[in-house]
């Protein structure tokens, strides 16, 4: 198995014992960025929580809001209406006084009456509507308490995510880098594999060493026969039980292959 690539102008071939070699270099990179990123921990999506939270509490008052100012202009509607039916009361009363019969003396009570109920009406929807903006005001004045409240943990929560950023960027870029120049010396397949493994491991390893006779990643014995084929470095030979790449555990004690050019 040998890959080719060009490097200032010639092709480089990387034997399999040097593409294992740059394989568990790769992952021991890996793991340190790794590391980083669980230094961080949850941080990040308590962050992001925190700021989802924030933008629902603020949509929240903002319909409260709406609805009391709907409901303040309902209150002064009804008002209007209090008035009006008042006037026609007073105008209706006046009329009664010049009637000429009977007939258009009940009828003229009859729209008191009418006019009389409409003023009752709207004092119960005054007083359901001034109810109803008490209550939701509790509630504005809640939510923008825990808004409040929630502004201030995120301000700690990003302020305590950037100084941990900003202690480990520099390494962390440091260590991408590397990790984006390894990937040179390991054919596209190999490393497609290698980030599959990488994703499917509860603790990101894809490549580990054989140690006291067994898989570093699931710990299940490895034949005598098959540790003796891992160790020649001379094929890719994944564990029969997790699946991860095997490489001997004095690989990196082994002086690096001089790349052989053509």
């Amino acid at each position: 198995m040998t890959q080719k690539k060009a490097k200032a102008g010639k092709s480089v071939e990387y034997t399999v014992e040097e593409k294992l070699k740059a394989l568990y270099t790769l992952q021991k990179v890996d793991s340190e960025i790794d590391k980083i990123r669980i230094l961080r921990g949850e941080l990040p999506l308590e962050v992001q929580d925190l700021e989802d939270e924030i933008v629902g509490l603020e949509t929240r008052v903002e319909n409260f809001k709406g609805e009391v100012k709907s409901m303040e202009n309902s209150i002064v509607t009804k008002k209007n209406e209090t008035k009006q039916a008042e006037e026609l009361i007073k105008k209706y009363e006046d009329q009664q006084m010049n009637v000429r019969n009977n007939r258009e003396f009940d009828s003229l009570s009859k729209e008191i009456e009418y006019q009389s109920l409409e003023i009752e009406l709207c004092a119960k929807r005054i007083k359901e509507f001034t109810l109803k903006i008490k209550e939701k005001g509790e509630i504005i004045e809640t939510s923008v308490t825990a808004f409040d409240e929630r502004q201030k943990d995120l301000k700690a929560k990003k302020s305590e995510l950037d100084d941990i950023v900003a202690d480990t960027k520099k390494e962390e870029e440091g260590l991408v880098k590397r990790s984006e120049d390894i990937h040179i010396q390991i054919e596209p397949r190999l490393l497609s594999a290698y980030r599959r493994i990488r994703s499917n491991a509860r603790n990101g390893l894809a490549v580990v060493t054989i140690a006291r006779g067994a898989c570093g990643g699931c710990f299940n014995k490895i034949p005598p026969q098959r540790q003796l084929d891992i160790k020649s470095g001379k094929k890719v030979i994944v564990c029969e039980y997790c699946g991860r790449i095997l490489v001997d555990e004095n690989i990196d004690s082994e002086p690096e292959k001089t790349k052989r050019k053509k």
